[in-house]
């Protein structure tokens, strides 16, 4: 599952006996959410290498043959395809969102892959998450309803994953930090 929820609880802070956001206090939870990342970098590698590799046994035949270097420039604007189609899906796997909670505030960051920063904050008292199952725009839809908005989160997971963030948001807004 590409979400990870960070405790930062050492021990409650002297005066107040709570994490307070108001007080400065760090948050007592932090949740990281990310898209799912299918091809890890060292299956990078592997797949452009047998990729290289399949192209090039038809070629084999023509070795000697002035009929290759003809072959070959779309040999290499292949290769180059692919490597920039999932360096570019790389790039774009670079998003995350991450939901801090304190005893008395709630704040989502949303830091795109072009380096766009998006920030919603709230009192968690007063959120509330909801799961529209059908009717939305996708299967499942996970949003935040508080602070006078409502945004959306995890949209880039799969349905089952936005169910099972929803549950675990549930219980950390539920539960006194």
């Amino acid at each position: 599952m590409p979400h990870e929820w960070v405790s930062a609880r050492q021990k409650a802070p002297e005066g107040s006996g709570a994490f307070s956001h108001a007080a400065g206090d760090p948050p007592a939870q932090v949740l990281h959410v990310w898209p799912h990342r299918s091809l890890p970098r060292k299956g990078f590698v592997t797949f452009i290498a047998l990729t290289c590799g399949l192209i090039a046994i038809p070629l084999l035949a023509l070795l000697g043959s002035p009929v290759l270097w003809g072959l070959l420039p779309f040999f290499v604007m292949v290769v180059a395809g692919v490597w920039i189609a999932l360096q570019r899906s790389y790039r774009d796997g670079q998003l995350l969102e991450e939901l801090s909670l304190w005893s008395d505030h709630v704040r989502v960051v949303r830091l795109d892959p072009d380096g766009a920063r998006h920030e919603w904050q709230a009192n968690p008292y007063w959120v509330r998450v909801n799961l529209l199952e059908s009717g939305g725009p996708v299967e499942n839809y996970l949003t935040l309803k508080g602070g006078g908005r409502e945004i959306e989160l995890g949209a880039y997971l799969s349905p089952e994953e936005r169910v099972e963030l929803c549950e675990s948001l549930r219980r950390a807004l539920s539960r006194p930090v």
